[in-house]
Order: C-alpha cells, then structure tokens, then sequence
C-alpha cells in the first residue's frame, strides 16, 4: 500500500498519524482551558505579535480585545499583566517564545507551557507552580516570573 502524506502506511484499515499530527493532536486546544485563560492567551498572541512585528496595532487589538471580554473588571490592568509576563519570558529565555495567530484553535508549545503556569497559579498550587516556572524560564528570572504569573491569576 501506498504511503499517505506523511510518509506513514496505513495498518489494515486504520491510519496513523505522522510524528507531527501525534504531537499536534496530543496538545490540548483552546477549548480545553476556561474563559479567563482564552483571554489570556489570546492578549498573549496579540502582545507576542506586537513584539515580533513592532505593529502598534497589535497593542491597540490587545486593549480592544481585553475591553470587550466578558467578565474582565480592569481590561487595562489585565493588558500589563500580561505584557509584563511576556516581557519577563523574552528577557529570561535563550529563544523567542513561540505564539500563534489570535484566530488559531491549536497551541504551541510555549502557548501550553503559558497555560499551564497560569492554570497553576490560579489553583493556587506555589510549589507546583515555582518548579514549573524554573524549567520553563530559566536561571535569573524565576522569582520575576513566579510574582508576574501570580499576579495575571488574580486579575
């Protein structure tokens, strides 16, 4: 039998998903998480954007986006919050975070890792949440980005 796209062979009926497609499909999507965390990680992308292109337009979507979430008391307060995790992120990481489009249902890598934290520090978990900052952000800047995660939970 011919292989597929993938380069992976069909198994008597059944198809198997190349490397790619078993680590895509093993990644939760944003639909997994509550609304506060789609907020966030929507600012995330928008804020990661702003960064990657220097578009002011980025910032003002981020603002424009955070004022019309339901449920959000300081859409402003919310916007530095996470722009001060991103910026403590950058400045404590050998590489770029990876973000992906505000429309895009799947998340990176890193957009999982950010989830994580957050959905951590909201269930107020200080030893989880302190290990998991450590392996994602590196020497120098845990204790920086520990308070930032902390603070975007509470908002």
């Amino acid at each position: 039998m011919p292989p597929d796209n993938c380069g992976s062979v069909p198994d008597a009926g059944q198809s198997r998903l190349c490397p790619l497609q078993a680590a895509l499909a093993a990644r939760p999507g944003v639909d997994s998480y509550d609304d506060f965390c789609r907020v966030a990680l929507s600012l995330f992308r928008f804020i990661g954007a702003a960064y990657t292109t220097g578009a002011s337009d980025c910032w003002e979507a981020a603002y424009r986006f955070a004022d019309e979430a339901p449920d959000i008391a300081d859409s402003p307060l919310l916007v530095a919050r996470v722009a001060a995790l991103v910026r403590i992120l950058r400045s404590g990481r050998p590489c770029e975070l990876c973000f992906m489009p505000p429309s895009c249902r799947r998340l990176s890598k890193d957009e999982t890792e950010l989830m994580r934290l957050l959905a951590v520090a909201r269930r107020k978990q200080p030893g989880e949440l302190e290990s998991i900052v450590c392996a994602f952000v590196g020497s120098g800047k845990q204790a920086a980005a520990t308070r930032a995660v902390n603070a975007l939970a509470l908002c």
